[in-house]
């Protein structure tokens, strides 16, 4: 019944002009969300096939198309060197926060400018005075007031769904960093037993 009562049309007017700014962050937002979503698939980090053969001690092939396989790639670029291989482990999980901090400003920064938006709004509020009474309208006050909260309405609103993409994205690369770091330790290990093993047989040759 509230909700019908409701003019969208009207609420985006009472923000002013700074509905904009605010639409261009819920705009932004969701292609952060959105775009790091399909980003951080299983696939694009860690395929299925390549992470059974880590575990399976099975021959390993990397490839550009995957985390993993970047890692993998490198490490078998650079044998022995497992800083190394470990810093470009910690450059594969920063790559996966590309445009996520850009989220904690958005959920930072949408109240505040809805919060000016509403300031702006019962500023103009105010304004309307009746010639008559010389006192604000009191139908057109309340009405202008209430729309005017509309900025901070829709300022939270677009915070808020920063703060839910920021915290399943956050989990998300907490969760892929955590198993790459497993993956990267089987993988240095299968290398360092491989090449004590290739010293011992030069040895006894």
């Amino acid at each position: 019944m509230i909700l019908a009562l409701v003019d969208p049309i009207r609420i985006l007017q009472g923000a002013g002009f700074l509905v904009w700014p605010l639409g261009i962050f819920s705009f932004v937002a969701i292609f952060i969300i959105c775009e790091r979503a399909v980003a951080l698939r299983g696939d694009a980090i860690m395929p299925a096939d390549l992470t059974d053969s880590v575990l399976q001690g099975k021959p390993l092939a990397g490839g550009p198309h995957s985390a993993l396989g970047r890692i993998i790639q490198f490490s078998e670029k650079h044998p022995g060197d497992d800083d190394g291989a470990k810093a470009y482990a910690r450059l594969e999980v920063i790559k996966m926060e590309r445009g996520v901090s850009y989220l904690d400003m958005i959920y930072t920064g949408a109240p505040l400018i809805g919060l000016i938006g509403t300031v702006f709004g019962l500023l103009s509020a105010f304004a309307v005075i009746d010639p008559d009474t010389k006192m604000p309208d009191p139908a057109k006050f309340t009405e202008s007031v209430g729309y005017a909260l509309s900025a901070t309405l829709i300022g939270l609103v677009v915070a808020l769904v920063a703060l839910v993409g920021n915290g399943y994205l956050q989990r998300r690369i907490d969760s892929q960093a955590a198993r790459l770091d497993v993956l990267l330790e089987r993988i240095l290990s299968r290398a360092g037993k491989s090449r004590g093993q290739t010293a011992g047989k030069e040895l006894l040759s």
